[in-house]
């Protein structure tokens, strides 16, 4: 099969499409041939080296953790009930990095896929999974978000941003979004109830008024200023530093693939109430230059690469 690799650890460049043995299918795993991936900024930070002390790391590795496909085969003790030639999407995570879903053929285990939603193209459900189910995982789990709250969503027009922005907003909240002055027509059009330039001065300084809850993907100065933002730190949230808002008295969220949210993610999708918006789209053989766009952290939205 075709895959992205790296050998060893570094800039784009270490990146290079060549064929490679087809993988195993586990007893509990589903088989996808993928047509779709995407770019998260946690494929560049490994391709760099700088995650080798949260996961094993098992050269070549093939990059990668979103995925959208068909079922080309299931494993034996596989209880989803998935059979080959349906159409899945999914956040491909393991204990460990070797196997990523930048290929024709993804061995994911069964917790980690769940069934496409049928309005998405492929390209678009594989920009759906790990950040919105970290949208999910923030905007639900963590904070609890529902009707009547005021949700302060940093980094708004980004890949986990947009899609916290839609969940907030159709669990019934206010939401007030922060992004560099030319993406607020975009963040209008997600229908943000606020806009703030956060280039222009201490968010809680530009507020007005306090919100409810936090949701802080940008960490340093933002996480920082979160308690005048907030009426109870207790709810505020952070995929960024740890130490900082617990120390708060927040919630830290690691994303994790769990299939009832990816069902929730979809249904969201088919109700109207929630779109993914494609910065870009690359073929696989040029998914180097689909890591330096994403690296740039200049991206609204996503980017999707096509297998």
């Amino acid at each position: 099969m075709r895959a992205a690799v790296h050998e060893r650890f570094g800039g784009a460049d270490v990146l290079e499409v060549r064929e490679v043995d087809d993988p195993p299918v586990g007893p509990d795993t589903v088989l996808v041939r993928a047509r779709a991936t995407s770019v998260n900024p946690v494929d560049w930070k490994i391709r760099e080296g700088y995650l080798q002390g949260a996961y094993p790391h098992h050269l070549p590795i093939i990059p990668g953790w979103d995925v959208a496909g068909v079922v080309e085969a299931v494993g034996p003790s596989v209880r989803t009930g998935l059979r080959p030639g349906d159409e899945v999407y999914g956040y491909v995570r393991r204990d460990d990095v070797a196997f990523g879903t930048a290929a024709e053929l993804v061995p994911a285990p069964e917790r980690t896929v769940a069934r496409k939603p049928a309005s998405l193209s492929f390209e678009e459900a594989a920009a759906l999974p790990l950040a919105g189910l970290t949208a999910y995982q923030l905007v639900v789990e963590a904070l609890d978000v529902g009707a009547g709250d005021r949700v302060l969503v940093h980094a708004a027009a980004g890949g986990v941003g947009h899609l916290a922005v839609q969940i907030a907003k159709a669990r019934g909240a206010t939401v007030v979004g922060t992004a560099r002055s030319d993406k607020h027509d975009h963040l209008r059009e997600l229908r943000v109830d606020e806009v703030i330039d956060y280039t222009q001065g201490p968010v809680s300084e530009q507020l007005t008024a306090k919100v409810d809850a936090v949701v802080d993907l940008i960490g340093g100065d933002a996480l920082e200023d979160a308690p005048d933002q907030v009426h109870d730190a207790a709810r505020i949230a952070s995929v960024v530093d740890a130490d900082t808002v617990l120390g708060l008295g927040g919630r830290y969220v690691f994303v994790r693939p769990v299939i009832e949210h990816l069902d929730a993610l979809r249904d969201l999708v088919e109700a109207g109430r929630l779109r993914v918006d494609l910065a870009a789209t690359y073929p696989l053989e040029q998914i180097a230059d689909a890591h330096r766009a994403n690296e740039e952290g200049r991206t609204r939205g996503k980017i999707a690469v096509t297998i």
